[in-house]
């Protein structure tokens, strides 16, 4: 899963992807390539089970992160630009709070709300215009020749447009699977899923989820597919270079009991409407990533395609039983390594052990 991280300049989007993802190179010039790097998904159950289990190998999910210059009129204009930013899953939309005297504000002020509002504009009218020139050349098929596919396209765009026109993006909709279909090769921008990161200064950092929750309220609040996440640049960059009980006693003197980026990889888990089913034993623990609802017949295909085709029965406990009790004996004794079937939903946390022909 790819997520972009944009916004709009001298904001520290780029500082936190290089804390994210570890990836250095040098700054762009006059170029709009995206950068691209990899972070682990948090994941202290795996830990929990790495110690029960005790194997060479611990396989955390991960997610993709790509970061994009500055987001502008100009930059949404570029063809090269606008491929890269279509085909990701979601937007990490990077929002200063932070005051500061040397860094100057591109519109002179500090208002996250203002700049939240402004981008998702430039996204609308990126849309708009997709969907303009695709109803131009509807219509002139549509008088050409008979056909009630064009006619359905033509009527859901027309939806879209005035959804647009009314300065809404198009995530707040919700698709029958037939329109889904017919939208997904447009790749909406303001379709995919959003998270807000708010990057505080040091003196809110404090203040981290009290600043996030009155955001929610006052921006987001009936919002579909979006959500809000804040972190303080300069603690995760000081953070970085700690050990982790230098770290833990850093973020303790704020009153913190997690870093931001922590928080911020779990909040774009949960934006792109993913979750973790585990699989453990001595030879590996490994978190595997699919989206929430997946039947054990799609969680089986996560780890094998082969597996999918000739699953039998997933063996499932969740991963806190399986600790408590200490392993597959102490669960199967008491009765609590269930078997289930294909059309299962697996749930967060489970630890499936899958039987396939």
């Amino acid at each position: 899963m790819k997520t972009a991280i944009i916004g709009l300049p001298m904001v520290g989007k780029t500082s936190l992807f290089t804390i994210l993802t570890g990836v250095h190179e040098a700054a762009r010039v006059g170029s709009l390539e995206a950068r691209v790097g990899v972070a682990k998904v948090p994941d202290a159950r795996l830990d929990a089970l790495a110690q029960l289990f005790n194997p060479p190998k611990i396989t955390h999910a991960t997610v993709e992160y790509l970061d994009f210059p500055s987001i502008s009129k100009e930059a949404l204009r570029d063809p090269s630009y606008l491929a890269s930013l279509r085909v990701v899953d979601a937007l990490a939309h990077v929002l200063r709070v932070f005051e500061s005297d040397t860094v100057p504000h591109e519109k002179s002020s500090v208002d996250p709300g203002r700049d939240l509002e402004d981008v998702d504009t430039e996204l609308i009218l990126s849309d708009l215009v997709v969907i303009e020139k695709r109803m131009e050349r509807l219509d002139k098929d549509r008088k050409k020749v008979k056909n009630p596919e064009l006619d359905l396209e033509f009527a859901l765009l027309e939806q879209l447009k005035a959804e647009l026109e009314g300065n809404r993006p198009l995530r707040g909709l919700e698709f029958s699977e037939a329109d889904e279909k017919r939208i997904r090769g447009f790749q909406f921008l303001s379709q995919k899923p959003l998270l807000c990161v708010l990057n505080l200064g040091e003196n809110d950092a404090g203040r981290m989820r009290e600043i996030e929750e009155q955001f929610r309220g006052k921006h987001l609040a009936g919002r579909a597919h979006t959500g809000a996440t804040a972190i303080c640049g300069k603690i995760e960059a000081e953070l970085a270079d700690l050990s982790p009980e230098d770290a833990k006693e850093y973020m303790a003197s704020y009153g913190l009991t997690e870093s931001g980026l922590e928080r911020m990889i779990s909040a774009t888990y949960a934006v792109l409407g993913l979750m973790s089913f585990l699989t453990a034993g001595e030879t590996e623990v490994r978190a595997w990533t699919i989206p929430i609802n997946s039947t054990a017949v799609k969680a089986a295909g996560a780890i094998h395609s082969d597996f999918e085709k000739k699953l039998i029965r997933a063996e499932t406990v969740n991963w806190k039983t399986l600790i408590d009790l200490g392993g597959y004996p102490g669960v199967r004794d008491k009765g609590l390594l269930r078997l289930e079937g294909k059309d299962y939903i697996v749930k967060d946390g489970d630890v499936l052990v899958i039987r396939h022909g």
